[in-house]
């Protein structure tokens, strides 16, 4: 066959005419101006409001007074309330800062290498965009439910008593914490699938500690995991938020090859970790 007549040629060719182009490569920014605030301190998410999962839908209403299932969770709080004052919930009060840069760090450990917006912007800015994205997942059940925090039940103080009084009035269920946590947590899982166990066990732990702080009930922190799920599933249809996944493995490559350790006291973390492995939630 001719080569200026074969069939690749006469695509380009049709193509060309045709005014059809590749598409554009997807940027995602690591600028937080760029990306905007959803409020002080918070970056705007992935995902417009209506795209966010419905957490009315996908989980069921919180225990009733008095029954099996409350007792359950009332049994948890008094289980879980106990490491208050040890290391265990020592790393509890700082699960409970969402702030940045620190949270930033809180599966470095797990991951294996630093996370900040200097070694890892892109790791650092799904972070940061997707907290928003799953904690406002849960404001559909949180808002219909209102449901009161155990430690106002019990009428103690949270492990976080300066935030206390804003916790009062924040609906309990589902837990936004453990949303965020576990959608962190899968999130990592993707894109550092060797390290899948340690990054899955520091993303229930860090559920858990709503329990420790006795800000959550159990199944709050329970049904906290489903919406975080159910945004991870969300977010991947945003080109963005795919773009950054990408250079988000990349960096983590990057960093291991170079051998890049993380800040924190890993081993610490790990001993800490250990005392509640085995208690639920």
């Amino acid at each position: 066959m001719n080569k200026l007549s074969s069939p690749g040629l006469l695509l380009v060719a049709v193509l060309v005419s045709s005014g059809c182009t590749a598409p554009a490569r997807v940027v995602a920014p690591t600028s937080a101006a760029e990306v905007g605030e959803f409020r002080h301190g918070f970056l705007n998410g992935y995902l417009p409001p209506s795209d966010l999962p419905d957490s009315l839908a996908l989980i069921p209403a919180p225990p009733t007074p008095g029954s099996a299932a409350q007792a359950d969770d009332d049994a948890a709080f008094h289980e879980l309330t106990k490491f208050q004052g040890t290391a265990r919930g020592a790393l509890a009060v700082e699960d409970a800062n969402l702030s940045f840069t620190h949270a930033a760090e809180t599966f470095s450990c797990a991951l294996g290498v630093p996370i900040s917006e200097k070694e890892t912007p892109n790791l650092n800015m799904l972070l940061q965009r997707t907290l928003t994205d799953a904690g406002l997942a849960t404001y559909k059940a949180k808002d219909k439910y209102q449901r009161t925090r155990p430690f106002v039940v019990f009428k103690v103080a949270s492990c976080t008593p300066a935030e206390d009084g804003f916790l009062r009035t924040d609906g309990s269920y589902p837990s936004g914490h453990t949303s965020i946590g576990w959608n962190w947590a899968l999130m990592l899982t993707e894109i550092a699938p060797d390290h899948a166990d340690a990054i899955l066990q520091r993303g229930r732990a860090f559920g858990q500690s709503r329990g420790i702080c006795g800000a959550h009930w159990k199944s709050d922190i329970e049904s906290g995991r489903i919406i975080g799920a159910a945004t991870f599933a969300k977010l991947h249809a945003s080109p963005v938020f795919m773009a950054q996944m990408a250079a988000a493995r990349a960096e983590v490559s990057k960093a291991r090859s170079r051998g890049a350790a993380p800040s924190g006291n890993c081993a610490a973390e790990a001993a800490a970790l250990a005392t509640t492995s085995l208690l639920a939630p």
